[in-house]
């Protein structure tokens, strides 16, 4: 909502009035507010329920800003601010997490209290163990887990574990439990077990059928609305207040106000938070590409592997990357991104099409140009796109492959069926090591143009032109 009537110097008194004056064109939904001074530079960011009432607090002449906000913000907006910029979001937890990622981004200066770069938690069960263990982690892993959150209080999902696990009796251990050691039989489990609190896979004291049962009840739990549970607690609580038991009601109240904390969380598969996953881990790189080159049968190991992604979020502020691997290792000086400029519709096929055309439209010219391999991130619908760009071009690319998620099926052009790599395959972890970094280099540009947008800095040079510091060999990017 910026203010560009005139360019003249206006007072303050009458930058003030203007602002209260359109603040009320502002919506009653939930989202985020960024304050910004005369040069566009963000000075703030806040989180509120409702925009209209939240923003506008600051600007009534009434407020006494200095005993409610504090005398740094009192001067921000008595000195500085000149522009409210909002994100309407879905909801209060959906503002919160924005809020922290745009403070983490952009570091404005009057935040003062939530510039630190600690992240929020998600509950983490590892489904890929033969008896997958529950917990609070704040660098959660990308394969082999089921991810909830992140959880907006540390405090309460702390609280809310020992009910869960009260209910579900699953372990919070990291024992490295093998379902085919018959000594476990002999092993002491832990006062958990005791308590009721675990049923004790450590000591063989339940199946892997059955444990497994269990944690499938636990992942339906969480990602319903919990309505049932929720009423009985209430109905335990009201029945022993009224039997004046208040100890018993004071215990049922916080174990419902812990089990209704589970839903103020975001989703796990938005980008809100890429820099808290751990890395992936890759076997020796030239043992991989000769993995890999075995698999695929081609004739040498790959020495030049190129990756290529897409993010976005709801279909705005596409972007593409490519990501240059030589000898098992990531060269950084050949990343390339990409803004996607042929539509702007919400079409991953699309993008992915430009991404390849604009990157390989001069490869043909030299055939060292191109790399060994091509690897998109999809299934076979996304490798069908990419290889269509090159019906524009002159000369077919490389082998051409695509890497699905989930179930990690790798599927070959000119291939009926996909390949199904182990999971300790090095071949399927070199793969994956590709994709997750061509994915975490399109997410990171996606950040920049969002963050660019809302500094309303929209300058841009060439995506698919190389920066200075990659013409020097850099690794910054």
């Amino acid at each position: 909502m910026c203010d560009s009537d005139s360019h003249q110097p206006r007072s303050r008194a009458a930058v003030l009035a203007s602002l209260r004056e359109r603040l009320g064109e502002l919506p009653a939904d939930p989202g985020v507010y960024l304050f910004k001074d005369a040069e566009g530079r963000v000075l703030y960011v806040g989180k509120a329920k409702s925009l209209r009432p939240r923003v506008s607090s600051y600007f009534q002449p009434a407020a006494n800003l200095a005993e409610s906000r504090g005398p740094e913000i009192e001067r921000m907006i008595a000195q500085l601010v000149v522009d409210v910029e909002v994100l309407v979001c879905d909801s209060e937890v959906d503002a919160l997490l924005h809020e922290a990622r745009l403070i983490k981004d952009i570091r404005p200066q009057f935040n003062i209290r939530q510039k630190d770069d600690k992240s929020f938690p998600y509950l983490m069960i590892t489904t890929g163990e033969p008896f997958p263990g529950v917990y609070i982690t704040r660098q959660p892993q990308r394969k082999g887990v089921k991810l909830f959150g992140p959880f907006v209080s540390p405090r309460e999902l702390r609280a809310a574990l020992p009910l869960m696990q009260r209910a579900f009796k699953f372990r919070t251990c990291t024992l490295e439990i093998d379902p085919a050691d018959e000594g476990r039989r002999h092993f002491r489990p832990c006062i958990l077990y005791n308590i009721k609190q675990c049923t004790a896979p450590c000591g063989a004291r339940i199946s892997q059928e059955d444990y497994r049962a269990n944690i499938q009840r636990l992942i339906r739990f969480l990602q319903s609305k919990r309505t049932d549970v929720v009423k009985q607690l209430a109905a335990e609580m009201d029945a022993a207040a009224k039997a004046l038991d208040f100890e018993r009601a004071a215990e049922l109240r916080d174990e419902l106000k812990a089990l209704e904390s589970l839903a103020r969380r975001g989703l796990a598969d938005e980008p809100l938070q890429p820099e808290v996953f751990e890395a992936p881990v890759v076997v020796e790189p030239r043992q991989a590409a000769a993995a890999l080159a075995e698999a695929l049968g081609m004739d040498q190991p790959p020495r030049t592997i190129e990756g290529a992604d897409i993010a976005h979020l709801s279909g705005s502020e596409t972007v593409g990357s490519i990501v240059t691997f030589i000898d098992g290792k990531p060269f950084k000086s050949g990343y390339r991104r990409f803004k996607i400029v042929s539509h702007t519709r919400n079409d991953d096929y699309a993008s992915l099409r430009e991404v390849v055309w604009r990157r390989y439209r001069y490869a043909g010219m030299d055939e060292s140009l191109f790399p060994d391999l091509i690897l998109i991130d999809g299934g076979k619908g996304q490798l069908a796109a990419a290889y269509a760009a090159f019906d524009d071009l002159e000369f077919r690319p490389p082998m051409l492959v695509s890497l699905a998620k989930k179930e990690e099926l790798l599927f070959v052009h000119g291939r009926d069926e996909p390949l199904r790599l182990r999971r300790n395959d090095p071949a399927l972890h070199l793969l994956q090591y590709v994709r997750d970094e061509a994915h975490r280099f399109a997410q990171h540009y996606h950040h920049i143009l969002r963050r660019r947008r809302l500094l309303g800095d929209d300058r841009q040079r060439p995506a698919d032109k190389p920066s200075r510091a990659q013409r020097r060999g850099s690794k910054r990017y």
